[in-house]
């Protein structure tokens, strides 16, 4: 049985722009017609022109639930075929998180529901999350921060200055969502990409060639 690369590894085709920009597309028309039948629907039976909502609400999930995974995908492949299959995933998580943000949004307001009231709820949410899983969203943002900054690569043999960690050297066996995994000679270390961005970071120069007689 042959090994296949993983999804992110294909390369970008035209036949996957099309099939991301039409099942958006089609979804946002979904959706469109179900805030259309819930506005304009009022004088018919309640149970008809609720029916007709949840169709489309349903069509709209379904068609959302591809587009989303669709798109995450997409953007994996282009950012992998730029910074490697780490950083790949990475984006394709949160382009895969955002996505499914937005699709719920998308839901609420097919139901007449106030977005506007729903953001201010989110926010308030979104600050009490904030500090509570304050030292997990540090990492997250970290891992992007040092995905686009590229202060080193997988392979790469470092030395990290901190003030916490004091002075490592290693290779980085992978760069996570929110740790950096590096082989140390006293065997493997987890460092949180906070720290790691926090740190002074520097690549050991490979050892000098012996002379040579002449």
């Amino acid at each position: 049985m042959t090994h296949r690369p993983p999804d992110l590894m294909h390369p970008v085709r035209w036949s996957d722009w099309f099939r991301t920009v039409f099942t958006l597309a089609l979804a946002v028309a979904l959706m469109g017609e179900a805030i259309h039948v819930h506005r304009s629907f009022h004088g018919a039976p309640h149970w008809l022109w609720t029916s007709v909502v949840w169709l489309f609400v349903v069509a709209f999930v379904a068609v959302g639930n591809f587009a989303v995974r669709l798109e995450a995908l997409l953007i994996g492949k282009l950012v992998t075929a730029r910074r490697g299959i780490a950083s790949g995933a990475i984006v394709r998580l949160v382009a895969t998180g955002l996505g499914f943000v937005v699709l719920l949004f998308g839901v609420f307001a097919s139901f007449g529901l106030s977005v506007q009231r729903l953001l201010i709820t989110a926010g308030v949410a979104g600050i009490i999350v904030g500090i509570a899983a304050q030292q997990s969203l540090a990492n997250i943002f970290a891992s992007l921060v040092l995905l686009f900054a590229r202060p080193f690569h997988v392979g790469d043999d470092i030395v990290v200055r901190s003030g916490a960690l004091g002075v490592v050297e290693g290779q980085v066996r992978g760069i996570g969502l929110t740790y950096v995994t590096l082989r140390t000679k006293e065997g493997t270390l987890k460092v949180p990409n906070s720290a790691m961005l926090a740190s002074g970071i520097g690549r050991n120069a490979p050892p000098p060639a012996p002379p040579t007689d002449a």
